[in-house]
C-alpha cells in the first residue's frame, strides 16, 4: 500500500486503498475463475486477499478495455472516496512489481493471456525510477 501511495503521490495508505482496490477488482473481471486464483498465488498475502474480497465468481467476464475505461472503472470503487489519480493503473502496477518476484509474474501472465500481461507490465526502468519513500506528510507529535 505504501508503494501504491508514493507511486500515485498521494498523501495516504487510505487514499490509495481504494486505487488498489479497484485496479484489482478490474483485473479480475477480465479473468476465469481458475486465471483469478492462479494470479492470487502470486499475490503477497494482504492484496491476495483484497483481490478475492467481494468476488461475485458468476459476474460475466469482461474483455480488456482501453486506459480511459479502465481508469473510469477503478475510479467508481467507493466514487465519493476514491482519489485515484489519472496513473492509477501504473501505480498500482508499480507497486506490485516492486512487491512480487515478477519472474514468477509474468510467467503467470503470460499463462493467462497476452492482454492479462500487458496489464501488469512496465518496463523495468520505469518501476525502479518511480518515487518510494517520500517524506511523510502527517507527523505524529507524540507526549
Amino acid at each position: 500500500m505504501l508503494d501504491a501511495r508514493d507511486a500515485a503521490n498521494l498523501n495516504t495508505t487510505n487514499m490509495a486503498w481504494n486505487m488498489v482496490v479497484g485496479v484489482l477488482q478490474a483485473f479480475r473481471r477480465r479473468l476465469s475463475v481458475v486465471d483469478a486464483l492462479k494470479f492470487a498465488n502470486v499475490l503477497p498475502p494482504g492484496i491476495r486477499a483484497l483481490f478475492v474480497a467481494d468476488w461475485d465468481p458468476n459476474e460475466a467476464i469482461k474483455a480488456f478495455s482501453p486506459p480511459e475505461e479502465l481508469l473510469d472503472e477503478i475510479r467508481s470503487v467507493r466514487r465519493q472516496h476514491n482519489f485515484s489519480p489519472d496513473n492509477a493503473h501504473k501505480a498500482v502496477v508499480i507497486a506490485l512489481r516492486k512487491n512480487v518476484n515478477t519472474e514468477v509474474l509474468d510467467r503467470t501472465l503470460l499463462a493467462i493471456s497476452v492482454e492479462a500481461y500487458q496489464f501488469w507490465h512496465l518496463s523495468d526502468s520505469v518501476v525502479k525510477d518511480s518515487p518510494i519513500n517520500r517524506e511523510l506528510k502527517i507527523h505524529y507529535k507524540g507526549c
